[in-house]
């Protein structure tokens, strides 16, 4: 079982930027598609963004534009570059190992602890 560790958040002012970290345990990171994924309060866990394992990536369109993921294989991390932030960005954000089928996304592993995104003023 993989397990993952995110890191990064914080409370920004709207128009900020943050860089969130996801690193994942066990071997053949390099072979894993990517996922990062939000969940705001009183709402259902939400797919941002996947990078697959040749560095193809693919944005819900919610986030095209202001969002940014990358992987460095030799750390085993995935990262999410924010620019841009907004109130409505609040939530807490995880990564995970995703299979794609069609439209339908399916994490694969447990959800680690994710870390908190707030933009406030």
């Amino acid at each position: 079982q993989v397990q993952f560790v995110e890191s990064g958040g914080g409370l920004v002012q709207p128009g900020g930027s943050l860089r969130l970290s996801c690193v994942a345990t066990g071997s053949g990171f390099s072979l894993r598609t990517m996922a990062w994924y939000r969940q705001a309060p009183a709402k259902e866990r939400e797919l941002l963004t996947t990078i697959g394992s040749g560095g193809t990536t693919k944005y819900e369109d919610a986030v095209k534009g202001r969002f940014t993921i990358s992987r460095d294989n030799a750390k085993n991390t995935v990262y999410l570059q924010i620019d841009g932030l907004k109130p409505e960005d609040t939530a807490v954000y995880y990564c995970n190992e995703v299979i794609i089928r069609g439209m339908v996304d399916y994490p694969v592993h447990s959800w680690g602890q994710g870390t908190q995104v707030t933009v406030s003023s």
